[in-house]
């Protein structure tokens, strides 16, 4: 009798196995702006986060629908909001937390000076200013469970 013949699993087409297409990164030329200071990007809530050292500079976002916070944040907090206001006339908290205020500022996409004042942003990054950039809080590690109470030998015979 032969052996039983095997069956041979067909193959997928050749695009099944191709890697899912990047997103486009959002107002590109922040990045190419900010180089010098050797900055290092992260994804966060569904934008870009550019850091340099330990700090988180500015978040980059271009999404779809009615939200308006898409341009260029700035990681900034509450007492340098009036200064840097000054420089970015546009500059207002972002509206996705739903807070009046936030340490998180947006340099809008739809402003007509929209490219410049980001631009002008990346210029006070690159030069160290000490009103845009904040260290991230360190992650909490999870509380660590109680031990459980050995079960005693006259416990362990009762389940029995």
């Amino acid at each position: 009798m032969p052996p039983p013949r095997r069956k041979t699993p067909s193959l997928p087409p050749d695009d099944t196995f191709a890697p899912k297409p990047r997103k486009a990164i959002p107002h590109e030329f922040v990045l190419e702006a900010v180089a010098a200071v050797a900055p290092w990007t992260r994804p966060m809530f569904g934008c870009l986060a550019i850091y340099v050292g330990n700090k988180i500079v500015l978040i980059l976002r271009d999404k779809r629908g009615p939200d308006a916070d898409n341009g260029v944040w700035l990681a900034t907090t509450v007492e340098h909001h009036e200064s840097l206001r000054r420089e970015f006339p546009t500059m207002r908290s972002t509206r996705i937390f739903r807070k009046q205020v936030t340490g998180w500022q947006v340099l809008p996409a739809d402003a007509p000076d929209f490219e410049e004042a980001a631009l002008r942003a990346c210029e006070l990054v690159v030069a160290r200013d000490p009103r845009i950039g904040k260290v991230p809080n360190a992650r909490r590690a999870a509380a660590p469970k109680p031990a459980k109470a050995p079960k005693s030998a006259a416990k362990r015979r009762a389940r029995s």
